[in-house]
């Protein structure tokens, strides 16, 4: 647990950072870290890209951008030229402007520190520099991870909070339909959203309304096809406008990912063994990936061996299945915290020797191995310790201790930075 804000020493004036907010989670996460910073000593900025923007930033030092992307990255530039910027803060590292706000920031040598939901689940944050998952800095070599392990205590695994998605929901709506009734506000902001928002809205709202009351019905089915067919693989679907999938592997649609591993399978893993490929808890609806699948398991010839799963709990599935195929979907990482064999298609912040298998997809199904425990242990400490910060976005009083140990992680950066202190755990 960090030390309490309150308990810092005076602060010299060498000391005083100029930090950047730009888009956030749409929570009062980043106006409560500007209000620490700012109680702290340090200049607090945002650029408000939309009206969305506007209503979750409830502090002063707001700059609100109206203008083209075309003419983003000369504002970005002048704007941190004018205010002396030392430390941009924002949610994620590829959204349109966010890509050309961070290349401006490197250029300048301004700290870049991208925050999101954490790769530990379920009340983790990621607090990390530079950038996430296939850009991160955390290492991947088993030694270095070992040696920097030893200098960390060990992490406190157990639930401390819950977030509340009513609340994420909410809030969520309240942002995007602003945005789009009071558009002329900024006329020429670009949302990052691949669909439509109606349709997200609806189809989102449609599958967990229908996974709710048939969660009986999905939980029966869970239990019949695992008791029946004990040896199965897991393949979880992510979302298709995730980052994770767009920016960070060779897929560019993750129908593409579902033929490459049904296929795999069907020609290379062993015959009395089935393929479970799990929704994603969000997914749209949009798309029939029951009908895809089946159509790809019938042309492949494992109809009977390949299944679709709307609902149910992953780590159940995850505690008895042979390995699970993702892309890089951070259920991997908890998949290898079930002791469950892995095999990552994407760039994965956790493909790590010793951890992931390093084969082929054909020769996972018969050849794949279990992680490491005492390497996936020492992953984990490290990680708890350096890049994720305990607490949620979205609910007490888990986003208080969020903002608490952000602050705290942000000021002890900027002061180290400052006094020229190298500290290699602040740095990854």
């Amino acid at each position: 647990m960090n030390r309490p804000i309150c308990t810092r020493l005076p602060r010299k004036a060498e000391d005083i950072g100029a930090f950047l907010f730009l888009q956030g989670p749409i929570s009062p996460f980043f106006t409560q870290i500007g209000n620490g910073l700012a109680s702290l000593g340090h200049h607090v900025h945002c650029i408000n890209l939309s009206i969305g923007d506007q209503l979750f930033w409830r502090r002063p030092g707001a700059t609100n951008y109206r203008g083209r992307l075309q003419d983003w990255p000369a504002f970005i530039e002048a704007f941190l030229d004018k205010h002396q910027i030392t430390d941009l803060v924002l949610l994620g590292e590829q959204r349109d402007y966010h890509k050309q706000a961070i290349a401006a920031a490197k250029t300048r040598g301004i700290h870049v520190t991208v925050t999101d939901f954490g790769y530990l689940r379920p009340d983790w944050i990621t607090l990390e520099r530079d950038g996430m998952s296939g850009n991160s800095c955390f290492p991947r070599d088993p030694a270095v991870i070992r040696a920097l392990a030893a200098r960390v205590p060990a992490a406190d695994m157990s639930r401390k909070f819950t977030d509340s998605f009513f609340r994420m929901a909410t809030w969520d709506v309240v942002y995007h339909i602003a945005n789009v009734l009071f558009r002329w506000l900024f006329p020429h902001y670009r949302t990052h959203k691949m669909q439509p928002l109606p349709l997200i809205y609806l189809g989102t709202g449609w599958r967990m309304l229908k996974e709710k009351l048939l969660r009986k019905r999905t939980h029966h089915a869970i239990s019949v096809l695992t008791n029946n067919h004990p040896r199965y693989f897991v393949h979880p679907l992510q979302l298709a406008y995730d980052f994770q999938l767009r920016a960070y592997s060779n897929y560019p649609d993750q129908g593409d990912s579902i033929k490459e591993v049904v296929t795999s399978f069907a020609a290379k893993a062993p015959p009395d063994t089935h393929l479970i490929v799990k929704v994603h808890p969000m997914d749209t609806g949009l798309r029939d990936w029951n009908k895809l699948i089946q159509k790809i398991a019938s042309l492949q010839g494992v109809a009977g061996r390949v299944h679709y799963l709307d609902g149910g709990n992953l780590d159940h599935l995850c505690e008895t299945a042979l390995g699970m195929v993702t892309i890089n979907s951070t259920s991997g990482l908890r998949a290898l915290q079930l002791d469950c064999p892995v095999k990552t298609l994407g760039q994965a912040i956790f493909d790590v020797p010793g951890l992931t298998f390093q084969g082929s997809l054909d020769a996972f199904w018969s050849e794949r191995t279990s992680p490491d425990k005492p390497l996936r242990d020492d992953y984990i400490k490290l990680m708890a310790a350096s890049i994720q910060i305990r607490g949620v976005f979205y609910n007490q009083p888990g986003l208080d201790n969020a903002v608490a140990a952000a602050v705290d992680r942000l000021h002890k950066v900027q002061v180290n930075t400052a006094r020229g202190i190298h500290q290699e755990l602040i740095r990854l």
